[in-house]
């Protein structure tokens, strides 16, 4: 877990945001993910890049039938991902994700960690650093939703993925987490799904 929280400072450097929105991977292009998530502005960014990466590389893993969290992989997906979107601008970010191999050195198999275990750490990141553990729980929520065959962000839809997720733990906390992540109820998605 300490690997994983290590990646969020040297991964993209990026600032954090804070700005909600609700992404279909289907009808978002590599060109908007470029303009929009890694180069825009600050005041037109809609959303932490770090975040939104995470997210997607959660989601990559999840979509692939992997069960591991590569804690060296985000910044080789990260690069990845921005070359190809250079590459092909007009491709859908769904295609540009999947396209890309998200297996990277040092995994650590989700059902291998017991939820009790990963819910005793993640409440105490959630304590000391509250962004990371946010970070964190973006991956994992990609990871469901990809793992699910879903295809849409809701930036909005973490919490109450967070709050899901403890609650199936909490109720099985002998599981594996990946168990937990297979069984949680994703949330609904937003209404302003047109992104």
């Amino acid at each position: 877990m300490k690997s994983i929280v290590s990646l969020l400072f040297c991964v993209f450097c990026l600032p954090s945001l804070g700005h909600a929105g609700v992404f279909n991977l289907k009808t978002f292009t590599c060109d908007s993910y470029e303009s929009q998530i890694l180069n825009a502005p600050p005041a037109a960014k809609s959303e932490d890049a770090v975040n939104f990466a995470m997210w997607l590389f959660g989601y990559a893993v999840g979509h692939a039938g992997d069960h591991a969290i590569y804690s060296n992989g985000l910044q080789t997906f990260g690069n990845a991902l921005d070359v190809d979107c250079r590459a092909r601008p007009t491709v859908s970010l769904l295609d540009a994700v999947i396209a890309i191999n998200p297996a990277n050195e040092q995994p650590m198999d989700l059902k291998a960690l017991d939820c009790a275990t990963f819910e005793a750490r993640q409440s105490d990141l959630t304590h000391s650093d509250a962004d990371s553990a946010r970070t964190i729980m973006m991956w994992l929520f990609g990871y469901a939703v990809g793992k699910s065959g879903g295809r849409m962000l809701d930036t909005d839809a973490v919490g109450a993925f967070d709050a899901a997720l403890a609650k199936q733990c909490k109720d099985h906390a002998s599981g594996s987490l990946y168990d937990a992540l297979t069984a949680v109820r994703l949330p609904k998605i937003g209404a302003a799904a047109g992104n």
